[in-house]
């Protein structure tokens, strides 16, 4: 199994999972067009997708679906809520699998396990996406990890998650008003560099190897800061930490199944 974020930030979301040659696209936030060429930069054919997993509704989360589903009619999973409300803004047709929040179903060789975020929108989710004993976790736009989040996202080896602004920045932003301030720092707006250390510190000993930290702010955050800030929080370790950007695609990701020992001394027999 392996992930990669296409992009990330208020200006577009979108990231890729892909297992024994399946491809899960979760959000759609990128320009139809953006999207195309950032796939063809990890070497996937739009064709090849299996589904759109949507998070929620916002747009910088579905702004290029309706013109992407155009050319690439894939199917749409989404919550129940979710799903009404993109809807209704959209002109293409599309084949649409709804799920209740928090629940766990196959779909297409995966298991899925969503699980709620705290945020302001309609019906919020975030994924666990599973094959075997494969897993990878996104969970972006959330105001903070409650033990829900905490409890879904154990034993995940791959994850995306937001680290949105450094409080400091935050604080000493001019543009934007003391009320958007307040939201993004709400318990259900967005993670901090903080909150998102403490949410990998408390994920690695449950198997966690690599984070990609998404949706970082542009005015009130920075790539450096945001993976220093994690990165001080675990101390020394194996954890992979890489920040995803706007405007380019991520390396991917690899997740290798846990080889028994054992397995070698039967191919190879006793050393």
């Amino acid at each position: 199994m392996r992930f990669a974020v296409l992009g990330s930030g208020s200006g577009g979301n979108s990231t890729i999972v892909e297992c024994d040659g399946k491809y899960l696209l979760v959000d759609a936030g990128l320009s139809a067009k953006q999207l195309n060429l950032r796939l063809e930069t990890l070497g996937v054919a739009p064709e090849k997708l299996t589904g759109i997993l949507l998070t929620h509704e916002h747009g910088d989360h579905v702004r290029g679906l309706d013109v992407f589903l155009r050319k690439c009619r894939v199917p749409i999973v989404a919550s129940i809520m979710t799903g009404r409300v993109v809807q209704e803004g959209l002109r293409e047709q599309a084949q649409w699998i709804a799920f209740e929040s928090g629940q766990t179903f196959n779909w297409e060789g995966f298991e899925l396990t969503t699980f709620p975020l705290p945020h302001d929108a309609v019906e919020p989710v975030g994924y666990v996406i599973a094959k075997g004993d494969r897993r990878v976790g996104v969970a972006t736009d959330l105001g903070h990890a409650d033990a829900q989040v905490v409890q879904a996202l154990k034993g995940v080896e791959g994850l995306v998650l937001e680290a949105n602004y450094e409080w400091r920045m935050l604080e000493a932003d001019v543009k934007r008003p003391f009320s958007t301030k307040q939201r993004i720092s709400s318990q259900h707006g967005h993670l901090s560099n903080e909150q998102a250390a403490e949410l990998v510190a408390e994920l690695v000993p449950e198997g966690l190897k690599r984070v990609i930290l998404g949706h970082l702010s542009s005015d009130c955050n920075c790539p450096i800061k945001a993976v220093e800030v994690v990165r001080e929080k675990i101390g020394s370790g194996e954890l992979e930490i890489c920040a995803a950007s706007q405007n380019e695609v991520t390396a991917w990701q690899s997740i290798e199944p846990e080889v028994d020992p054992a397995f070698y001394g039967e191919l190879f027999g006793p050393r």
